[in-house]
């Protein structure tokens, strides 16, 4: 998200909607990623439910419940996520462009474990990404089915972004980030390299979770190889962002202006995509520095975009309350009810 879609999600919220979605479209993946967050038993809440537990729609169903949800926030931005998302791809074929015909800016998030429709990614507003999380030595053994191989074959004649979630052994091993770079770089089929950094729950330890010292050797890496990888989409604000992120959703503008939806189309995944509680002052998603480094933008003297976007914020939660809204904008005290079909964390 660029710094015109900044002050375009200001006048979502200055409207009472929320500029960005992302829904669960389904709980089915052939995959069986070690530390996948979606899958996690806190995901959807400690003690709630699993995301396989939860109940599923196809067919029009799925595309009814779709539309009704965007109907409802009215988002400048839709994540279809899963799960795999491509096990539903009939239905996609339907949502997809009828969402660019709307207008709204669409983003689907795959494995590559299923062979992508090369139309979609050459639709204005539409980007697919595909998950590979390291080199073909790692990501073969994690994400299998979804091989290195298997992505190839299935991306063909796309065009598509290669999303990349950076674990502590990235980092520790000698040239293996050039190792990874350098080969999606240099593919007819990448638009573009996201780059996003392994984000653990509360309490979590584990051998992908990055130290002080990863974290800060990640950033100098980066900010060193932004000219060398044309494809790499990072700009040493996000490092800066990286190094200091939000203390908490509350002061997150991607936790703040978006709204998440697990498969059954009606559960909130709360407080962001992660789901259960994620040790903020470690976060590495990409959306979340994008939104964080670009809410600093100065807009006229000491004024930023943040102060823009949460300044709207009371005037959104009012249009709410006229309009009868009371399923939108978020993290106001106030508002940190939870319903039966939303799920929150406590701080």
């Amino acid at each position: 998200m660029n710094v015109a879609n900044v002050f375009q999600s200001w006048g979502k919220v200055l409207a009472g909607n929320i500029p960005m979605l992302s829904i669960e479209i389904t709980r089915e993946c052939p995959l069986q990623c070690p530390g996948c967050y979606a899958y996690g038993d806190s995901h959807l809440g400690e003690g709630g439910p699993n995301l396989r537990s939860v109940s599923d729609s196809r067919g029009s169903e799925l595309v009814r419940g779709v539309y009704r949800l965007v109907d409802e926030h009215k988002p400048l931005q839709v994540s279809l996520v899963g799960g795999e998302p491509l096990m539903r791809h009939r239905e996609l074929s339907e949502i997809v462009p009828e969402l660019r015909r709307r207008g709204i800016y669409t983003l689907i998030v795959t494995s590559g474990v299923i062979r992508i429709p090369a139309a979609w990614t050459r639709l204005p507003q539409v980007t697919v990404a595909v998950s590979v999380d390291g080199n073909p030595e790692d990501h073969d053994l994690r994400r299998k089915p979804a091989t290195y191989e298997r992505i190839l074959r299935n991306i063909a004649d796309c065009r598509v972004n290669i999303h990349w979630t950076v674990v502590r052994k990235n980092i520790e091993e000698a040239g293996y980030m050039d190792r990874y770079l350098s080969f999606w770089n240099d593919r007819s089929e990448v638009r573009n390299i996201w780059v996003s950094v392994y984000t653990p729950q509360h309490g979590e330890e584990s051998a992908e979770r990055l130290t002080a010292e990863n974290r800060a050797e990640l950033a100098a890496y980066f900010n060193s190889v932004g000219r060398k990888y044309s494809k790499l989409t990072m700009h040493p604000g996000l490092m800066r962002a990286f190094l200091e992120p939000p203390a908490g959703p509350a002061e997150c503008l991607f936790s703040t202006l978006s709204v998440n939806y697990t498969a059954d189309l009606r559960t909130r995944v709360e407080p962001c995509v992660f789901g259960g509680a994620p040790s903020c002052a470690e976060c590495g998603c990409s959306m979340s520095m994008g939104m964080h480094w670009l809410g600093r933008v100065r807009v006229a003297g000491p004024l930023r975009a943040s102060h823009l976007i949460r300044g709207s914020l009371a005037v959104g939660r009012g249009v709410n309350r006229v309009s009868g809204k009371g399923n939108g904008l978020r993290w106001a005290p106030e508002d940190r009810q939870a319903g039966p079909d939303l799920i929150q964390i406590g701080q």
